[in-house]
């Protein structure tokens, strides 16, 4: 049960129901997750959807790594229905599920694709340590320029803020779905999820 009341069509105010309609109308198709809340809002709900719908649709990157990065974002932060809803996409996307069943239970992927290293590593260093290590960034930046380092970090941020608001108000899962991870406690208190550190092929010259 959520720690705040979250609106619903009948109680929606004349500007939350604009959102709402922009919303199931769009490429998501319905109302789950964090707008639920966010809609107390209306402006901010409004900004929030057009700024999640360019980080997941309209970025350089294929589906299957921009769902790769939000899968890494959505383990760390042991967000479930970030979880439940993004592995259904990666794995439709073409992510493998051993690696989708790995990230899940927080082990080396079995990556056979250098791009899909890049972007664990940069999402697992980032969220670790607050930046990207040199090798790391490089590697990206040959991959995907200025645009897709900028877009890959954009999206950790995004998906991290989305992961925030599930946890912070215990916004329910859909389809009553159960909690599909298994989040760490330390000293009687939620963690953050660890992942261990992945090994990138030297480059070819």
């Amino acid at each position: 049960m959520s720690r705040i009341p979250l609106p619903t069509v009948e109680s929606m105010t004349p500007e939350q129901r604009v959102v709402y309609d922009n919303i199931i109308s769009g490429p998501r198709g319905r109302l789950v997750g964090p707008l639920r809340a966010v809609l107390h809002n209306p402006e901010l709900a409004d900004r929030w959807q057009r700024l999640g719908e360019i980080l997941r649709f309209g970025t350089i990157f294929p589906p299957k790594l921009n769902e790769l990065a939000i899968l890494v974002t959505a383990r760390r932060w042991n967000s479930q229905i970030e979880w439940y809803i993004h592995a259904q996409a990666a794995e439709k996307a073409g992510l493998h599920p051993e690696v989708i069943q790995a990230l899940k239970d927080g082990q080396v992927p079995p990556f056979t694709d250098d791009a899909e290293t890049i972007v664990y590593e940069y999402a697992r260093q980032i969220q670790q340590h607050g930046t990207v290590d040199e090798a790391v960034y490089a590697r990206a930046v040959a991959l995907w320029g200025a645009v897709g380092v900028v877009e890959l970090t954009a999206v950790i941020g995004y998906y991290t803020m989305v992961s925030m608001t599930l946890n912070a108000h215990e916004i329910p899962m859909p389809d009553e779905a159960p909690d599909p991870l298994i989040a760490p406690v330390v000293a009687g208190s939620p963690a953050l999820s660890t992942m261990p550190k992945a090994t990138l092929k030297e480059p070819v010259a």
